[in-house]
């Protein structure tokens, strides 16, 4: 974690003024994306940085369009997310220029319809985007520092059924799980090779220490 801080900060301060730090933070599904980007945007902050934080579940397709019954997973892998929109109407203006003012549609994992939300971020020193898939080869030249959060997918399922993932019955979410998030991830894997191709690896699953 330490050394993920010291990383940014470095990058930070050999970076044009003009332009903010964009730090890529990607895992599995259930990983602990989340708990460690809040970790690192409290530390960062504790510095002195500038620091916003952007979810990409907010840029989940709406469930008719990221669900499919006869290739769950390939369509998941390819569908689940509208990275362009996100990509080029928040994420890269905001890095570009420091600030940005957008109303986009927003859908998290139970929405079934979209509503409208603004990120309005000003002066910002470093942006934390935080989420699966964001390392798909062509998305990996967008980032200043790609941080892979490592998991197996035992403890990620173990933390899924503790949150209630979506609010389904424990029985579901292994379902889902089985069937559509940890296949997709594995072409994730295969395709993209996400943890090989981050700069920084971060352990977080006790099942990972030797």
């Amino acid at each position: 974690m330490q050394r993920a801080v010291e990383q940014i900060l470095w990058k930070r301060r050999n970076l044009r003024p003009d332009r903010a730090l964009l730090v890529g933070i990607s895992g599995i599904d259930a990983s602990g994306k989340g708990w460690l980007t809040s970790r690192l945007a409290a530390s960062l902050a504790g510095v002195g940085r500038k620091t916003v934080t952007i979810n990409g579940d907010g840029w989940l397709e709406l469930p008719e369009r990221r669900f499919d019954a006869e290739r769950p997973a390939e369509h998941f892998y390819q569908h689940a997310f509208r990275f362009e929109d996100m990509f080029g109407g928040v994420v890269l203006p905001l890095r570009d220029r420091r600030s940005c003012d957008v109303v986009a549609d927003f859908a998290d994992e139970t929405a079934s319809r979209f509503r409208p939300h603004r990120y309005r971020f000003d002066d910002v020193d470093v942006i934390l985007l935080e989420g699966i898939y964001l390392f798909k080869r062509r998305y990996r030249g967008h980032f200043d520092l790609a941080c892979w959060v490592d998991c197996t997918f035992e403890t990620a399922l173990e933390r899924a059924l503790r949150r209630g993932q979506e609010g389904l019955p424990p029985e579901q979410v292994v379902r889902a799980y089985e069937t559509i998030y940890f296949p997709a991830q594995r072409i994730h894997f295969e395709r993209d090779e996400p943890r090989s191709g981050a700069d920084l690896v971060l352990g977080n699953d006790p099942r990972l220490v030797r």
